[in-house]
């Protein structure tokens, strides 16, 4: 078995340091931030689908609206922690769990 690595693969890593600068530049962990809030919202939209809900069902069952769940199943709004909490306990019937990278 060969173990050289192939110089014609770029890895995305690579691809994120040429575009947005290495790790710990404010460029790169402005895009790092920016891919975590679309994550989420996709996370959440996933979650939703799953369940067979729409966007209004979920926002009546969390008391907000649709046009909010919207904002954040497409990373167009910040959401607050507990906003966070109370669409995935109490509108989704799931639990969050957070972790921190140092």
């Amino acid at each position: 078995m060969n173990t050289k690595k192939n110089k014609n693969i770029t890895t995305f890593d690579e691809i994120l340091d040429k575009k947005y600068g290495k790790k710990g530049s404010v460029k790169r962990e402005k895009w790092e931030q920016e891919f975590e809030a679309f994550k989420l919202g996709v996370l959440l939209e996933e979650a939703r689908l799953k369940l067979g809900m729409t966007q209004e069902e979920l926002a009546e069952k969390c008391g907000t609206n649709k046009s909010y769940i919207s904002r954040i199943e497409n990373n167009a709004s910040d959401i607050r922690l507990s906003t966070l909490m109370k669409i995935v306990q109490t509108g989704l019937g799931g639990h969050l769990t957070l972790t921190l990278q140092i």
